[in-house]
């Protein structure tokens, strides 16, 4: 069963001022994590709850329930500026 995806209002605004190029790539990212929230590539982040996934310079930053079946998207952006 898929899981629920679930973008936060400052990822849903980040997403919406990338470049329609970009937010192309990254909403097929987005989909795919719903079938699976841990894709190859997937990394668990450190000193802070969730994953993140790459695509060329730009990150997803996210926590999944297991337990819920959601993926909660709190961040996207470009690997410079995401982690701030």
């Amino acid at each position: 069963m898929p899981y629920r995806l679930e973008l936060e209002t400052r990822a849903r605004k980040e997403l919406l001022d990338l470049p329609k190029a970009i937010q192309d790539l990254l909403s097929d990212l987005l989909d795919d994590l719903q079938n699976n929230p841990r894709p190859p590539g997937t990394k668990k982040l450190t000193g802070q709850e969730g994953y993140r996934i790459r695509k060329g310079n730009y990150r997803v930053l996210y926590a999944v329930s297991d337990k819920e079946q959601l993926v909660r998207v709190y961040r996207i952006g470009h690997r410079r500026e995401v982690y701030r």
